[in-house]
């Protein structure tokens, strides 16, 4: 009995090591990644939460296998917390990024984003000036708008039109549609100004500005971070299911070596008890 649940425990652990690397991998991707997502925030603690799933995983794998009680001990007592932390995480994350769903633009094959329709949270995270700038660089130097430009250098106004943007490339590389303005490229606007969109005055032809500056940039990059947050939410709560049912054999294999180390010491008191005093004074 003792050895099935601490070899079931051992198994467990080995594969919730398994499982760390991808998130490990997850976090890297979100925070490494070139495609204007510049916001890092949700990443690290994922990181974070995955190195130490990787570590506690292999001190349970040790623990169980090899019966040692007092890693065991020292395994559930983090697992714990790790556990409270994650889910912490999970809950966070989603709260933050359930709002801010796209509104498709008539005639066209993409969505535009509203700032206001995100979460106060994640909008005073793009709205400070300073957090604005580097994020800002950030997106241009990604290099997004550039490469749309590229793409759709031949294109007419109803090919265009018909193009699946991206939430950064329809916020920050092109004005609202409401502005009314004329396509020339997709980096390269005329026509008349309209003042029915704040943004509306802040788009500029200019290549190194375009509409960066525009509540509509800013919306599309929370959107970006979003779509990018769901893509593996469902490995973080695959795992947050695993690691709790891992726990809650942890603790009936730290209960079994707890009885099991019991047994023994009293085995040994009563096998000492028996014998002979002298044969306990030649032991000894």
């Amino acid at each position: 009995m003792f050895r099935a649940t601490n070899t079931i425990v051992g198994l467990l652990n080995f594969l919730t090591f398994l499982l760390s690397i991808p998130i490990l991998g997850g976090g890297i991707w979100l925070a490494t990644r070139k495609s204007g997502d510049c916001l890092h925030f949700l990443q690290w603690p994922i990181i974070i939460i995955g190195g130490a799933i990787m570590l506690l995983s292999f001190a349970g794998f040790v623990g169980a296998c090899f019966r040692v009680t007092s890693l065991l001990w020292l395994y559930l007592f983090f697992m714990l917390l790790l556990i409270l932390a994650y889910l912490g995480c999970i809950i966070f994350a989603f709260a933050v990024t359930d709002k801010g769903d796209g509104h498709a633009v008539l005639g066209t094959g993409f969505s535009e984003y509203r700032l206001g329709d995100f979460s106060q949270w994640t909008q005073n995270r793009v709205k400070d000036a300073g957090s604005w700038q580097n994020i800002r660089s950030c997106v241009r130097d990604a290099g997004v708008c550039k490469r749309l430009g590229a793409k759709t250098v031949l294109f007419s106004s109803a090919g265009f039109f018909q193009q699946r943007l991206s939430p950064i490339q329809a916020g920050c590389c092109k004005p609202p549609t409401s502005c009314g303005y004329s396509y020339v490229n997709a980096t390269f606007w005329s026509g008349t100004l309209s003042y029915t969109d704040p943004d509306c005055v802040k788009w500029s032809n200019n290549q190194d500005q375009l509409c960066y500056d525009c509540d509509s940039c800013k919306a599309g990059v929370l959107a970006n971070l979003k779509h990018d947050w769901h893509k593996v939410s469902v490995l973080n709560i695959v795992v947050f299911i695993l690691l709790v049912i891992v726990y809650v054999i942890g603790c009936g294999a730290f209960r079994n070596n707890l009885r099991r180390d019991n047994d023994e010491s009293y085995g040994e008191a009563r096998m000492t008890k028996s014998r002979p005093s002298w044969l306990n004074r030649i032991r000894d």
